[in-house]
């Protein structure tokens, strides 16, 4: 097999062809800001030759009449080609004029070849303009050669006038049509190359959406959790510092190690938001995010923080690091809530369950003698829970305990993996 040449070579084109390219897409957009100033300058060129030929008398050479007055071969010449002004904003217009001119032009004999500047305006008709015009267009045109064939004709020189009008109006449409087309397709292509950058866009919009969305939930559980540890903390060392300034130190020491706990989970989360372009390794290495082999840390700041917790693990099967971190953020606010709302002599229970083909079970229960405030508008606690659990299609419910039992009880199911 051949070797596929890259892109750049396929796409490299000839040094002239470049620059007539560029040539021709800067008079384009010169055109485009200023119309006015092309169409006068064809305008003027037309007017000029025509007044010239009238000037020299070289209209002489083709008349059929050579007394026609000079003032009307004027008035012929400007009724001919000064219409050509308007002919892309209004083609059909501007043909319309003409046709007086064209129809005295061929009674008189005087046979102007400037009448030819018809076909530019059927041009722009076609160019512009319903396709069904061109019947009507057509007799319009062919009217004059025939006035001019049956009052100044010679045998059957009126066939051949008649054919060339003919001959004329089909090519000049048929260029029209190919021109036509080929805008049409290059519009076609810009607009979906436009609809195409706008849903690029649009999904970038998106990602960086949901980007946001997951570091604020990795957010609010790493401050969530760690300031309701650290205000456990410091409410008991306030408590045990008169009598038991041992306790209390040990609590000082615990608020020291989760606050770095928590500065470290903030400044791995951070790194990811900076846009580092220097050269040379990062200021700081990026940890990993936490698993289920960290829910034994988690549980004894809990309990550093005067929550008792008792945790079952059933089954051991290694799960992939998303289900891991999903758990862990469960329990992790799970556990935070109750610290927040469950108040004195509440503990908490966590069980872990693992069952076949990667499915798992979790329920996290607490004796709280009163219930969690409902959910505010716009919070990520319980919202932030659900999405997690609902990215690998699980189910999530929390509420209170079944009467008679009190306190509060998250469960959460994530259903089998789906096989790759």
């Amino acid at each position: 097999m051949e070797p596929v040449k890259s892109a750049p070579e396929d796409r490299a084109a000839e040094p002239l062809t470049e620059h007539v390219q560029r040539v021709t897409r800067a008079l384009r957009a010169f055109d485009r800001r200023r119309p006015l100033v092309w169409d006068l300058h064809f305008t003027a060129f037309w007017v000029t030759a025509a007044l010239i030929d009238l000037v020299s008398g070289g209209w002489r050479s083709t008349a059929h009449d050579l007394d026609v007055p000079v003032v009307l071969v004027l008035a012929l010449s400007l009724g001919l080609t000064v219409p050509l002004l308007p002919r892309r904003r209004h083609p059909l217009a501007a043909l319309l004029g003409t046709v007086p001119f064209a129809l005295v032009n061929a009674w008189t004999g005087a046979a102007l070849q400037v009448s030819h500047l018809q076909l530019v305006l059927v041009f722009h008709l076609t160019l512009r303009g319903p396709l069904r015009s061109l019947w009507w267009v057509t007799a319009l045109l062919t009217t004059p050669a025939v006035v001019s064939a049956v009052r100044h004709g010679e045998g059957g020189s009126w066939t051949q006038q008649i054919g060339s009008v003919l001959l004329s109006v089909g090519v000049v449409a048929l260029i029209a049509v190919t021109v036509r087309t080929r805008r049409d397709h290059t519009e076609v292509l810009e607009e979906r190359a436009h609809r195409l950058e706008t849903e690029r866009d649009q999904q970038l919009r998106l990602a960086a959406a949901a980007e946001r969305a997951r570091i604020a939930r990795e957010m609010h559980d790493i401050i969530g959790h760690n300031l309701s540890v650290i205000t456990g903390l410091a409410d008991g060392g306030r408590y045990a510092a008169a009598k038991s300034p041992e306790r209390a130190a040990q609590a000082l020491d615990a608020i020291g190690t989760t606050s770095r706990q928590a500065l470290a989970e903030l400044r791995r989360l951070l790194d990811v938001l900076r846009d580092d372009d220097r050269d040379g390794p990062p200021a700081a290495d990026l940890a990993p995010q936490p698993a289920l082999t960290d829910l034994d840390r988690l549980l004894d700041g809990v309990r550093r923080a005067g929550l008792p917790v008792a945790a079952t693990v059933k089954g051991g099967t290694t799960l992939p690091e998303g289900r891991q971190l999903t758990l862990y953020r469960v329990i992790q606010e799970a556990l935070t809530n109750t610290l927040k709302h469950a108040g004195p002599g509440a503990t908490a229970h966590v069980d872990l369950s693992h069952e076949a083909g990667g499915a798992v079970t979790l329920t996290v229960t607490d004796t709280a003698r009163t219930s969690p405030p409902p959910a505010r508008p716009g919070g990520r606690g319980l919202p932030g829970m659900r999405e997690r659990t609902s990215l690998y299609g699980g189910t999530l419910e929390a509420g209170p305990r079944p009467h008679p039992d009190l306190g509060w009880r998250v469960h959460l199911h994530l259903p089998e993996e789906s096989p790759q």
